[in-house]
């Protein structure tokens, strides 16, 4: 394997970056390795018996092979649901890049292979002067972008790809993930990414009316990072 973890990111919130991150850990763990997931930067909670639960957060602890401390997995959470750099300024917390790239190493010292999920897409705001395009140059990690399959897609996809080139990061691949069961032209859609994106194409994952990761590991095909 030439990288020691990989950075996801996605066309937009909501595409599935949580469920394709999940799948990279439990891939890496069957094959031996220890793994350990991180989300930097967590936004929007539920309350279970008066405790605060972040989903996504969660999801990468129960996929990952190694007991790590939740503050390295989860250095900054934020009760709203809103972007990072507002979330933390009603908190009244600067999000800082060297205290994220501090916990990574950590985790780094402690597994084989870290899977770092973004918050949104690659230019979401982190503070008044940074974004996850820094974060991600910080942490230098290949990218794996997901592609929230409906309409618009392509731009999103493109102007996403053209970003993380941009910030010189070597892109690993891209995930299809099927969000809108109805999307119209679907296989014109995703051929005309294969065409464009000029990266490979780790897999096309059904839509899901629930997680379910057997469902996203069968049409994945992960082996092209090793």
């Amino acid at each position: 394997m030439t990288a020691r973890g990989y950075f996801v990111t996605g066309t937009d919130t909501g595409v599935g970056k949580t469920l394709i991150s999940a799948a990279l850990l439990r891939y890496f763990a069957q094959r031996g390795l220890r793994v350990a997931g991180m989300k930097p930067v967590a936004a929007g909670c539920e309350w279970r018996d008066g405790v605060a639960y972040w989903d996504d957060v969660e999801q990468l602890r129960a996929a990952a092979n190694v007991d790590v401390a939740p503050a390295l997995v989860n250095p900054y959470c934020f009760e709203a649901a809103i972007a990072p750099h507002i979330a933390a300024a009603q908190a009244g917390v600067t999000i800082q890049l060297d205290v994220i790239a501090r916990a990574c190493d950590a985790l780094h010292a402690q597994a084989d292979v870290v899977i770092v999920e973004g918050a949104g897409g690659f230019r979401v705001p982190l503070n008044d002067h940074q974004d996850m395009a820094d974060l991600a140059r910080k942490l230098s990690l290949p990218v794996i972008l997901v592609v929230g399959m409906r309409l618009g897609c392509i731009n999103h996809a493109l102007l996403s790809a053209e970003a993380i080139r941009q910030a010189g990061l070597p892109l690993a691949g891209w995930v299809a993930n099927r969000i809108d069961p109805a999307m119209a032209q679907f296989d014109a859609n995703l051929a005309t990414l294969q065409q464009r994106l000029n990266m490979p194409l780790l897999g096309v994952v059904p839509w899901l009316a629930s997680m379910d990761f057997s469902a996203v590991s069968a049409p994945l095909t992960f082996e092209k990072l090793l």
